[in-house]
C-alpha cells in the first residue's frame, strides 16, 4: 500500500484546493467595535452555486485512529464546503485537485491545527472529516440543496496515513 505523506496546512500549499481559514497576522485585519475586537477580513471565497444557499451547521466528527487506510473521496461539484474547528484541536485534511477522476499521485494530506479552517473550493475532491483527538465540532457552511452536489470516487489503489509529526500539540 502507497502511503501518504502529511504535511503542515498553509495557505500556499493549499491554495489550489480552496482557501485556509485563520487569525493570521499577515492576512488583512482591523480593529472593530471600538477596539475591542480584531477582524480578520474575508478568509474564504463561499459559493452557493446556481439556485442553492448557503447555510451553517455544526459536525460532530468521531475521531480516526492512525493507521488509516484513504479508499474514497468526494466532491460538491456546485458548491464550496467550509469547515472551521470549534474544539480546539488538529485534524487531517485529505485533497485532490479538481477534474473528471482523482488521480492517486495528486492526492495530498495536511494537517490542520484546531486554529485553522478550510474552505474546498467547489468540485474540490476531499475526504470526509478527519478528526483525530476525540468527538470534534466543526463549524460548517456549505449549499442547502446537497442533491446532486455529492460524488465519490473509490481509489482502485488506496493509500495509507501512517503517522504525521505536528507542531500543533
Amino acid at each position: 500500500m502507497l502511503i501518504l505523506p502529511v504535511e503542515p496546512l498553509t495557505r500556499q500549499a493549499f491554495s489550489a484546493f480552496g482557501d485556509v481559514m485563520e487569525a493570521d497576522p499577515s492576512h488583512q485585519q482591523y480593529a472593530i467595535n471600538a477596539g475591542t475586537s480584531q477582524r480578520f477580513h474575508d478568509l474564504a471565497t463561499l459559493e452557493p452555486g446556481e439556485g442553492g444557499c448557503l447555510i451553517v451547521s455544526i459536525f460532530r466528527a468521531q475521531p480516526r485512529q492512525l493507521p488509516f487506510k484513504v479508499s474514497m473521496l468526494e466532491r460538491h461539484p456546485k458548491a464550496s464546503q467550509a469547515f472551521m474547528p470549534l474544539n480546539g484541536k488538529p485534524f487531517l485534511v485529505v485533497v485532490a485537485p479538481q477534474g473528471d477522476s482523482v488521480d492517486p499521485a495528486q492526492i495530498r494530506a495536511f494537517l490542520a491545527s484546531g486554529q485553522q479552517g478550510v474552505n474546498f473550493a467547489p468540485g474540490t475532491w476531499h475526504h470526509p472529516l478527519l478528526a483525530l483527538d476525540g468527538q470534534s465540532d466543526f463549524l460548517v457552511i456549505d449549499r442547502d440543496k446537497p442533491e446532486d452536489n455529492c460524488e465519490e470516487c473509490v481509489l482502485a489503489q488506496p493509500l495509507q496515513i501512517e503517522s504525521f509529526e505536528s507542531s500543533y500539540a
